[in-house]
C-alpha cells in the first residue's frame, strides 16, 4: 500500500513539473510556437568622394533601388579624404569610397576596414598647355596615396621625378597652372575642371587592370550590418547596368549631384563601369609592398586582411 501511494505521489510531481516547464497549455499537434525574430538593421550611411566611381551609387538612389531592397541609404559627399577619415574611424559611416592604399595604411594602424569592390576611378594627369618635354620633372600629388603610387605606376620608368607633396586639390592646380611643377595627378572630375583653366590632360590605362579605387565598409558595419551591405552591392550592380546602356546618365548624374560646371559634362572621362569584384591577392600584395616602400617600413599584414570578397562571389 505504501508503494502505491508513492507511486502516485510521483506522478502527480512529474505533471506539476511538466506543466511548469511548458508554460501551462502545449502547442496543438500540427501548431507551431511563433519565434520573434530581431528586426535586421537594413541602414546604412556611405560617404562618397566628388569623382566619377560615384556615379553607380547615386544612380542607384536616385532611382529607388536601395528602397526597391528595402535600404535606408544615406550618402554623404565628402570633399577631402581628412573629413572621410573621421567620418570613419568614429563610425559616423558605415563605408566609403576609398583606395587601397588608404585601407593598407588603415589596417596596418589598426584601424579595421575592409574593401568589398573595386569602384573604377579615373586619374588624368595634368600638365599646362604647351608644355615641354623634359627628364626631370616636379609632380604634385598627396604623399601615402593613389596619387603617388599611379605617378610611380605611370611615369617612373620615363621621367626623373621630384614629388612635391600638396593635399589640396585647389593647390595642386595653382602650382602647375604658375609652372612652379610640371604636372600633378587628379581624380576625375577634378581633372577636367582643371581643364577648364587651360590645362591639358594626359590619360593612362591602369597596369594589371586595376584601378585602386574601392568601396571599403569598417569591421563594425561588416558584423552588423551584413545584410544591408549585400544588398548594397546588389543595387550597386543594378546601375552599373543602367549606365553600361547609357552612360549619358552618369554624365547627369555628377554634374548635378557633385555641383560641377555644366561645361564638363561631355568631356568628363569616363571609366568602363563594371559590377562588383575585387583584385587577386598578387595586386594586393603589390599595393602592401609599395606602402612599405614609401613609410620605409614594414608592414605586418596580409592581402586577405584588406578585402571581403562575400559580396563579389
Amino acid at each position: 500500500m505504501k508503494f502505491k501511494t508513492l507511486l502516485v505521489g510521483l506522478l502527480i510531481l512529474t505533471m506539476v513539473f511538466s506543466v511548469g516547464c511548458t508554460g501551462g497549455k502545449a502547442p496543438e499537434q500540427g501548431q507551431q510556437e511563433t519565434v520573434k525574430e530581431e528586426p535586421k538593421n537594413l541602414s546604412l550611411k556611405v560617404g562618397l568622394m566628388p569623382a566619377v566611381d560615384a556615379a553607380p551609387m547615386l544612380i542607384a538612389e536616385k532611382n529607388g533601388y536601395f528602397k526597391e531592397l528595402g535600404l535606408d541609404v544615406e550618402l554623404i559627399v565628402f570633399n577631402n579624404a581628412q573629413d572621410r577619415q573621421s567620418a570613419l574611424q568614429t563610425n559616423s559611416i558605415d563605408g566609403a569610397m576609398t583606395d587601397l592604399i588608404a585601407v593598407a595604411t588603415n589596417v596596418n594602424g589598426g584601424f579595421d576596414i575592409k574593401a568589398t569592390t573595386i569602384t573604377s576611378g579615373m586619374f588624368p594627369v595634368l600638365v599646362k598647355q604647351g608644355y615641354v618635354e623634359k627628364k626631370d620633372i616636379k609632380v604634385a600629388m598627396m604623399e601615402v596615396s593613389v596619387t603617388n603610387f599611379l605617378i610611380d605606376e605611370w611615369l617612373g620608368n620615363d621621367y626623373n621625378i621630384e614629388k612635391v607633396f600638396i593635399n589640396e586639390i585647389p593647390a595642386r592646380l595653382e602650382m602647375i597652372k604658375s609652372g612652379n611643377v610640371d604636372m600633378g595627378l587628379f581624380p576625375e572630375p577634378m581633372a577636367s575642371m582643371g581643364a577648364l583653366d587651360g590645362l591639358e590632360k594626359r590619360v593612362y590605362d591602369p597596369k594589371d587592370g586595376y584601378c585602386p579605387d574601392v568601396l571599403g565598409f569598417t569591421a563594425k558595419a561588416l558584423s552588423e550590418k551584413e545584410e544591408a551591405i549585400k544588398l548594397f552591392h546588389e543595387a550597386y550592380n543594378k546601375a552599373v547596368e543602367d549606365i553600361n546602356k547609357d552612360e549619358s546618365i552618369a554624365r547627369e548624374i555628377l554634374i548635378e549631384k557633385l555641383a560641377l560646371k555644366p561645361e564638363i559634362k561631355d568631356s568628363m572621362i569616363l571609366p568602363e563601369y563594371t559590377k562588383a569584384y575585387l583584385p587577386d591577392n598578387a595586386y594586393l600584395e603589390k599595393i602592401i609592398s609599395w606602402v612599405e616602400e614609401v613609410l620605409k617600413k614594414d608592414m605586418n599584414i596580409q592581402p586577405e586582411q584588406l578585402v571581403e570578397r562575400k559580396f563579389v562571389e
